[in-house]
């Protein structure tokens, strides 16, 4: 028989071990976390979109999404293990995917990546994010970058009153899209402190939406009169 590693008794030291092991959430609940596998994904993306809410939907590509176009699944299914890398989870039984989290290297800050998180509706507020964020950053260090921005959804008043009480290290810039950014430092060990705060928010609210997202708000800018 198997034995699953609890979520609370992993050594932050060395997030990456569990990589293919079963791990149990704070519910009891066991996840299976491996790279993501580029176009080989893409069935599974798609299942795993179908699962999700309008309304996370929404807050996840700052519009009404009903599909996710062609363009869409190519991007996020565009791996290099590099300046693009995904981390999904999957549940025990059946390997469906529960969420995944990216980061997307920006070129001209090498150094520098965007982050995204996203975790299907049913199971949001076990601490699924809280690990694929951990393993994301123990990855991100591996490749070198030192600092994660995330874009956020700006309408939400309790988010923005976490944002005004994080750390001093951590850049807010706000966006003519209705939307906040941030950048926050890569600890040495485990997940930034700052973005331990918002998942804890985002587990009732969907505050961390994906780069494919960011694209998307940045060219509406771009192309508005």
């Amino acid at each position: 028989m198997s034995r699953s590693t609890s979520v609370s008794s992993i050594p932050s030291t060395d997030e990456l071990r569990l990589w293919g092991a079963p791990v149990e959430l704070r519910d009891g609940s066991r996840v299976r976390l491996r790279p993501g596998r580029g176009s080989e994904d893409r069935e599974l993306l798609l299942r795993g979109f179908e699962r999700l809410s309008l309304e996370s939907r929404y807050r996840r590509f700052l519009m009404p999404t009903r599909e996710l176009s062609p363009d869409m699944v190519r991007y996020l299914t565009d791996l290099d293990h590099h300046d693009h890398e995904a981390i999904i989870a999957t549940d025990e039984a059946h390997r469906e995917g529960l969420g995944v989290a990216r980061y997307v290297r920006d070129p001209a800050r090498p150094d520098t990546a965007e982050v995204a998180v996203t975790v299907i509706d049913d199971w949001q507020g076990r601490g699924l994010g809280t690990l694929l964020l951990e393993t994301l950053s123990a990855r991100a260090r591996q490749e070198g970058i030192r600092s994660f921005t995330a874009l956020m959804l700006a309408t939400n008043e309790p988010m923005m009153d976490v944002l005004r009480h994080l750390e001093a290290d951590v850049r807010v810039t706000h966006r003519e899209t209705g939307t906040v950014e941030i950048e926050m430092p890569i600890p040495d060990v485990g997940l930034a402190p700052a973005l331990r705060k918002l998942l804890k928010l985002s587990a009732h609210t969907d505050v961390v939406v994906s780069p494919a997202a960011q694209a998307s708000a940045r060219r509406s800018v771009t192309n508005s009169p």
